[in-house]
């Protein structure tokens, strides 16, 4: 399967409402938001900065199979991976294809490195970024910190 990605613009979360439906998928993709999804929540909340940018992950039909975000990190040459959701029907090999498109919007936004937060005991995810190169930089709480630097 090919996946590919379009940005969220313009800003829609109707396919991320079908997507975060399970409360455990949400709690993983932010611990912080209510379920069920709320999309007024995510657009005042949590995707409200100007400079933030969210991308669909698409299937080969073009249906939204999971999602992302770039936040601003420390500064604008930093960007954070956030909101990471991965549909189980394509699990297994789509992480690494988000990840390195992440990467690439990441870099045409100016970012020269890119910072992310992963539960510790998400084995999938954490395998995921260790194979693409991010260094763990620490672990509190049940998350691993985690940051690549972009060439």
């Amino acid at each position: 399967m090919t996946l590919s990605i379009r940005p969220n613009a313009p800003f829609d979360l109707t396919p991320l409402t079908r997507l975060l439906t399970d409360a455990d998928d949400l709690a993983r993709v932010n611990p912080s938001a209510k379920h069920p999804f709320d999309p007024l929540e995510w657009q005042e909340k949590w995707l409200a900065e100007p400079d933030d940018a969210s991308y669909y992950l698409l299937d080969d039909a073009g249906r939204e199979v999971g999602f992302f975000a770039l936040r601003i990190g420390v500064g604008p040459e930093v960007r954070h991976l956030a909101y990471v959701y991965v549909a189980p029907e394509v699990r297994g090999g789509a992480g690494h294809a988000l990840a390195g498109m992440a990467e690439d919007m990441a870099r045409e936004l100016g970012a020269l490195s890119l910072s992310l937060k992963v539960e510790t005991e998400n084995a999938p995810a954490l395998k995921v970024y260790q194979d693409a190169g991010y260094e763990e930089l620490s672990r509190r709480a049940g998350m691993a910190t985690m940051r690549r630097d972009l060439d």
